[in-house]
């Protein structure tokens, strides 16, 4: 059993506790911080949870094998360090960090301190993503050809002026820091690394605050293209349609916290002119939140690395960097 305190405990940070408490054999939330204690006191007695007043004296506490960092994006990279430092497990809410060169740095910390560092992409828990993933590694699908999704929302009227996710320090390319970057990171397992990226992005309603309206095109290393587009004033809608040179397999509803339908459709090779119709797919019922922190602990109990030099999760933050990158210069931007 891994004990784990949860450093940010809003909405997501309280979500994520509430994944494994009382659920788990493999973590549980002992400790917490939070920049408002008063706000969260409530929650903290009644999930088991020891606030301490500083970060640093939480990472002091040996009683404390992990962090769960559910903290604003900018703040990531120093965290990491800090817990690293400290020798406990780190699983880090997506994104890493907002640059590749911290994202480098806090990676680096934790291989050089031999503790486990995973970030929060909970869809690769999927059973109907890994599905598309078995499809494309049998051939099922046939020859990767494209990648197109978006993931969309009214976040923008969500929070005032003041609130860190309207800031666009913590979140620029608008809703990329807390939607697109899903389908970043779901695009590189399913179809590998990026090679370059063009993107574009704008505020289209609020006065202040971030871009509402972002949308890229990829070109990946191993041949496939990609379109991604995130617009974070309309209504909820997500959606992820993969094309092979044998059919397409597709995912994407209003609510992307639940257990996915996957729909499916293939070329007749008998009759090339025979529209068919699409197969649905339903999967059993599950947590990815609790699945995703379960295998974090499994790997920090082993001391087995997730996170490392130049693998996705980095890699992710180099995308992302790109992205901010062509937006700002309006031209195709290498990954690098």
């Amino acid at each position: 059993m891994l004990n784990a305190a949860i450093v940010g405990m809003g909405r997501w940070g309280q979500n994520l506790v509430q994944s494994v408490h009382g659920k788990s054999d493999a973590i549980r939330f002992v400790a917490g911080w939070n920049r408002t204690p008063d706000k969260v006191r409530e929650f903290a007695l009644g999930h088991g949870v020891e606030l301490f007043d500083t970060y640093a004296a939480l990472l002091r506490d040996d009683r404390i094998d992990a962090v769960v960092l559910a903290t604003p994006h900018a703040d990531h990279g120093d965290k990491i360090i800090a817990a690293a430092t400290a020798g406990k497990h780190v699983f880090c809410e997506k994104p890493l960090t907002l640059d590749a060169q911290s994202a480098r740095r806090a990676i680096e910390a934790c291989t050089r301190h031999g503790v486990t560092l995973a970030v929060g992409y909970n869809w690769r828990f999927q059973p109907a993503l890994q599905r598309i993933k078995a499809m494309l590694d049998d051939g099922t699908l046939g020859t990767l050809l494209h990648i197109e999704g978006n993931f969309c929302g009214p976040s923008v009227y969500r929070f005032d002026s003041q609130h860190w996710r309207n800031d666009p320090d913590q979140g620029p390319a608008g809703g990329m820091t807390g939607r697109g970057v899903h389908l970043v990171d779901a695009m590189l397992y399913l179809s590998g690394q990026v090679e370059s990226v063009y993107a574009q992005s704008a505020r289209r309603v609020m006065a202040l605050g971030l871009d509402d309206t972002t949308s890229m095109l990829f070109k990946f290393r191993g041949g496939s293209s990609g379109y991604l587009a995130t617009v974070i004033a309309t209504a909820e809608t997500w959606r992820m349609q993969v094309f092979g040179s044998k059919g397409w397999a597709e995912v994407g509803d209003a609510e992307h916290l639940t257990t996915w339908t996957l729909r499916t459709n293939f070329i007749d090779q008998s009759n090339l002119f025979k529209p068919m119709r699409p197969q649905t797919t339903q999967f059993a019922a599950m947590s990815t939140e609790r699945a995703e922190l379960e295998y974090f602990a499994c790997a920090a109990i082993l001391r087995r690395a997730i996170a490392v030099i130049g693998g996705d999760e980095q890699h992710g933050v180099a995308v992302f960097e790109a992205i901010i990158e062509s937006a700002a210069r309006g031209g195709s931007c290498i990954v690098r």
